[in-house]
């Protein structure tokens, strides 16, 4: 063989560890930070990603899944929803809270990549295959490709800059930020790449309304279930009782995870931190635990709570959207829910300064507190 030539392989997704995974692993996560939210990276990436990944050998339930697996990252990546919300209640910082769950965050982030390195194999499905890939084979051709790669994106990567700029330069809200990005997207996909037609636009907007239907029932359905839990007490009498249970402060708070994550299997999220929170505090306070490093463990365990069955938001509309049935994508979540997630939660419940110690460098104690 030449040197200098570029070969061309059909491979399962180029890498058998899962290297095309790991590229929707760090969009989500980038994503995330540019929403807040989770369903958005969900309705973003899953058509984008999954029809293209299967036809590297990548089967659609395991790409799907990993999507929704990613998609609470939202909430731990500034700017977040829950943070506000959890400031707005329990009175702390807002700059102190966006930063302590950063580091969880990004062990979230690189557990799912290790994991899907380990896992991903089984899920590679050579007949799927139907595009090879070209590899370059020296460094220097490497370079050149990505540097060339790189200049077409340019345009492209000027949405999520313009994003970022807007939100993070007090210019405009995230809500502001997205209308801008979906016109800024129309203007380069006419006129700089011209790939976006008037068809494509109108099947993308047929598309959209579709999705955005379902998502707006399934919100509706649990929003009704959640509020007739609540009127009725249900939430209030396991919090209490599981905190009747245990006098150590240890064990406490593994009885707060536990309810939280229970409540997370049936309720949103903002219902869950606006009932649950200030049963919380009092107790809390008591046992001196840090208010900053709370709000972390609370953010995270609605963050997981959005990929739990049965009522996991995430697994609906991944379902909607991929055409792979729930139990499908369940089974693959729960898998990243058990080995990755359970254990930084709980690396996040009794280890303080993966929350507080970020924040206390930038904020200083003063603003964060003793932990």
């Amino acid at each position: 063989m030449r040197t200098g030539s570029c070969v061309s392989h059909t491979r399962w997704g180029g890498a058998s560890g899962g290297g095309r995974e790991a590229v929707g692993i760090v969009s989500t996560l980038f994503l995330g930070a540019l929403t807040g939210s989770s369903i958005p990276c969900i309705s973003a990436l899953i058509p984008l990603l999954v029809p293209r990944l299967e036809r590297y050998g990548y089967e659609k339930r395991y790409t799907a899944a990993v999507i929704c697996s990613c998609c609470f990252l939202g909430y731990l990546i500034p700017p977040s929803v829950p943070a506000l919300l959890y400031c707005l209640i329990a009175q702390q910082s807002v700059s102190a809270m966006f930063l302590a769950t950063v580091i969880p965050g990004l062990l979230i982030a690189g557990g799912y990549a290790i994991l899907n390195y380990v896992i991903c194999p089984r899920y590679m499905n050579q007949a799927l295959v139907r595009e090879t890939l070209t590899v370059s084979a020296t460094f220097s051709e490497a370079v050149k490709e990505l540097g060339r790669s790189t200049w077409v994106a340019l345009p492209a990567l000027g949405c999520p800059a313009l994003i970022m700029v807007g939100i993070y330069g007090g210019i405009c809200t995230p809500n502001e930020a997205g209308a801008i990005a979906a016109v800024y997207c129309m203007v380069i996909g006419y006129f700089v790449y011209r790939d976006l037609t008037l068809e494509g636009t109108r099947r993308a907007l047929h598309s959209s309304i579709l999705s955005i239907g379902v998502v707006l029932v399934l919100i509706a359905t649990g929003t009704v279930f959640g509020r007739y839990l609540i009127k009725i007490g249900v939430a209030q009498m396991v919090a209490n009782y599981a905190m009747t249970l245990f006098h150590t402060k240890g064990m406490i708070l593994l009885s707060m995870n536990v309810v939280l994550l229970v409540l997370g299997m049936f309720i949103d999220g903002t219902p869950i931190l606006v009932l649950a929170v200030p049963l919380f505090l009092p107790l809390m306070q008591d046992l001196g635990v840090n208010l900053v490093h709370l709000g972390s463990i609370v953010i995270l365990n609605i963050g997981l709570g959005v990929i739990t069955p049965p009522f996991a938001m995430s697994l609906f509309v991944g379902t909607r959207l991929s055409g792979c049935t729930y139990m499908e994508l369940a089974k693959i979540v729960l898998v990243f829910f058990f080995l990755v997630g359970i254990p930084v939660l709980l690396l996040t419940t009794y280890i303080p300064a993966l929350s507080c110690w970020l924040p206390t460098l930038v904020l200083g104690p003063e603003v964060v507190g003793p932990w």
